[in-house]
């Protein structure tokens, strides 16, 4: 029977804590607890700015879990240096601005395509698993292949705005079907993230070859109101 993972992220519980300046809601509590409710990894954002999930944060959810920690970091020398440091089992390699409310498309696969490399080798090499953060077309999946990862995390956000305006979503859809088919022919892993809903996920779910979903921002405030484990267990419904 085909399983298709849960990723939880937990980023926005930090920013509700960073908000007051308070020590609480605790990133941690969330991460054990969304573990204990069925989630299948946890995923935290480490911004340059530290907007939100912060080192410390990093260093004990890293070390509490039970199941993998999928930490995101940006290309820069900083983020190599600091997940070498703390070795998680899933690194998510994504693009960063700081003025942007939230990660903006897919990561520019042309620029310091060099550094790239080096970078993934690096953390491949230190037994993390690399993924890269990327729109659904076939040249960025065909270049991702050839800079070795592990996986790729197909960018959602399009597909999940014209989901949320009742607009057409029929292109967008055929697009991550093809990049999809495409990234589990050549071998790489194919996840898919950014913006998902209960009702863009279950579309999603029915596409063959997903094999994990990222969810942040709406699982977090759905929880608000009906609580992290029927958040959780809503979305793993969806998905199976």
């Amino acid at each position: 029977m085909r399983k298709i993972r849960l990723g939880v992220n937990i980023d926005h519980v930090a920013t509700v804590r960073n908000a007051r300046g308070e020590k609480y809601p605790n990133p941690l509590r969330a991460a054990i607890l969304a573990e204990k409710y069925g989630a299948d990894s946890i995923t935290i954002h480490l911004r340059e700015d530290r907007r939100h999930i912060n080192d410390t944060d990093l260093k004990l959810i890293n070390s509490k879990l039970r199941i993998p920690l999928n930490l995101e970091i940006a290309a820069t020398n900083e983020m190599l240096r600091i997940a070498l440091k703390h070795r998680p089992p899933f690194v998510c390699i994504v693009p960063e601005k700081r003025k942007e409310i939230t990660t903006e498309g897919g990561l520019n696969l042309n620029f310091k395509a060099a550094f790239l490399k080096k970078i993934i080798y690096k953390l491949r090499k230190n037994k993390s698993r690399v993924s890269l953060f990327i729109e659904p077309n076939q040249s960025d999946i065909k270049k991702a292949k050839l800079l070795n990862v592990n996986c790729i995390e197909i960018h959602t956000g399009r597909f999940c705005n014209l989901v949320n305006k009742n607009k057409s979503f029929k292109n967008e859809l055929n697009r991550i079907k093809k990049a999809v088919r495409l990234g589990n022919k050549i071998g790489l892993e194919v996840h898919a993230g950014h913006g998902l809903t209960y009702k863009s996920a279950g579309i999603l779910s029915k596409v063959k070859g997903i094999k994990e979903f990222n969810i942040g921002h709406f699982l977090i405030g759905e929880s608000i109101f009906v609580g992290l484990s029927n958040s959780i267990k809503q979305f793993k419904k969806i998905i199976k």
